[in-house]
């Protein structure tokens, strides 16, 4: 297979709740007949981020063209679980066109970048581009995602911690590889906190790199697609914090499914989700739930304390109407309370 034979690949990076899935979602929606395959990666028992693609029923990008690889970081497992991902999507009828990754918000993109090289992959795909997804009213706040204060200052009172914070290096990290930068969210934000999200990105940026403000991931395909960059033949380029260590680990952080029942209110459940993520220092939740009275689900996605709704499809009559939340926080989180919490 020549190299314009090559199927181009989108890595879609960024922190958790930055919106990576919103964003890739319209690009779905908005695909215009082009066909297109998404591998998602989760951290967590429960595949949120893959129900939400199918969701869209966009016949550009079939359920069968979703494969989801969850309960592990893709950078770490690039053998064991991207290649034979790569094998499936690839052996689809009709070929698909374009091949979007979206990564755990905790995973360096630069790994699986390098994948690409390997022979087994390099003559059938290559890096269209990787693409860096920021939360720009965190971003504003002086944060990588929302309120990190309690584990500063823990780390600033402590002596016997490590004052590397290894979620501000994911975020150079993810930063350092990117050939576009999306700062999504640009609705939360003033002026005086556009230029401050704007000049935390500039801060972390190795190079010039094109940055796109956007409100709830509206992204034009044409912007994301079609980079044309090859980005595995740069990848020398892309200096980060990890480059030296053979592998890595996140073992500050750890996931969990607390199971919901059927909810009354969605303006109640926001709330003691914004709550119980205040609270607790949670960093993200996120899940479907089912409502009295309703036939759709219930989607609620929560970054920190900001916490939307919505319902995205009907039950299927095949799946339990029995909701789940996945909870994304720091190690040391306590689950009996963030459970208790959220049950009310």
């Amino acid at each position: 297979m020549s190299s314009l034979a090559r199927v181009p690949c989108t890595i879609v990076t960024g922190f958790l709740g930055s919106g990576k899935t919103t964003l890739i979602r319209h690009v779905l929606e908005k695909a215009n007949g082009r066909r297109l395959a998404v591998i998602v990666n989760e951290f967590g028992d429960v595949g949120i981020d893959g129900e939400i693609l199918k969701g869209c029923g966009d016949t550009a990008c079939p359920e069968e063209n979703i494969v989801e690889l969850a309960n592990g970081c893709l950078c770490c497992t690039v053998a064991d679980e991207f290649v034979p991902a790569l094998d499936q999507i690839l052996a689809r009828t009709p070929a698909v066109e374009h091949i979007v990754i979206e990564t755990s918000g905790l995973a360096l993109p630069k790994p699986l970048v390098q994948a690409f090289q390997w022979p087994a992959i390099k003559s059938r795909v290559t890096v269209d581009g990787v693409v860096a997804v920021v939360d720009g009213a965190a971003l504003a706040e002086g944060q990588v995602s929302t309120d990190l204060d309690a584990l500063a200052q823990q780390r600033r009172t402590d002596s016997a911690l490590d004052h590397d914070d290894p979620i501000e290096e994911v975020f150079e990290d993810q930063i350092a590889c990117a050939d576009l930068v999306v700062l999504n969210k640009r609705d939360l934000l003033d002026a005086d906190g556009m230029v401050k999200a704007v000049a935390a990105i500039a801060g972390a940026l190795p190079r010039a790199v094109k940055i796109v403000m956007v409100s709830e991931g509206k992204v034009d395909p044409a912007a994301l697609l079609g980079l044309g960059v090859g980005t595995e033949d740069d990848i020398e380029n892309r200096k980060t914090h990890h480059d030296d260590e053979l592998d890595h680990d996140h073992d500050e952080f750890e996931s969990f499914v607390v199971e919901v029942g059927e909810i009354g209110d969605p303006v109640t459940i926001a709330r003691r989700v914004a709550a119980t993520a205040e609270a607790h220092n949670v960093l993200r939740m996120k899940g479907f739930l089912p409502v009295v009275g309703k036939s759709m689900r219930l989607l609620i996605q929560a970054v920190g304390p900001r916490v939307s709704h919505y319902y995205d499809r009907p039950w299927h009559a095949s799946e339990p109407r029995r909701g789940n939340l996945v909870v994304i926080g720091l190690k040391g989180l306590d689950r009996a309370a963030v459970a208790k919490s959220l049950a009310g």
